[in-house]
């Protein structure tokens, strides 16, 4: 695990954290190289949404912990209608090592959704294993991926 950076404050991780993760509703990890893709405003909503939702923002892959139990994430945000194959192979691996497995697909467009229902079917997923959820836009995937890690967790 060497791409994921801890740190309870600074989601960029420049600055010393300045959160105790005491008392919080659990952690959250992200992949160093997929936080850097990112625009810096989705990283600051990300980090407020995790405070102000009792989690500690650790440095897609997204890993909560909630008591006990790992609920992990991919956050696709930019579907590539043309090559797609490298998201569902990471799908394919992170499904053998997590049982609570999500993928929240951002599907801004038509082109977008349609290509990724061909895809899905085309490569043979099961449906539900992992869930993959569709959503329009960056704040909703993530507001989906909070909710689920509370509920998940709340399951203790």
């Amino acid at each position: 695990m060497a791409n994921f950076r801890a740190s309870c404050g600074d989601p960029v991780g420049r600055n010393p954290p300045n959160v105790s993760s005491s008392g919080s509703g659990g952690v959250c990890m992200m992949r160093n190289t997929w936080r850097d893709e990112q625009h810096p405003s989705f990283i600051n909503f990300i980090s407020s949404f995790l405070n102000a939702n009792s989690f500690c923002p650790n440095s897609p892959y997204f890993i909560f912990n909630c008591g006990g139990l790992s609920v992990a994430f991919v956050f696709v945000t930019n579907w590539d209608c043309n090559n797609y194959l490298s998201t569902y192979s990471r799908v394919q691996k992170l499904k053998e090592q997590f049982s609570n497995l999500y993928i929240v697909v951002m599907l801004p467009t038509r082109e977008q959704n349609d290509s990724f229902v061909r895809s899905y079917f085309k490569l043979g997923m099961k449906l539900g294993r992992p869930t993959f959820m569709p959503v329009q836009d960056l704040e909703m995937g993530f507001e989906k991926i909070v909710k689920i890690a509370h509920a998940r967790g709340g399951r203790m």
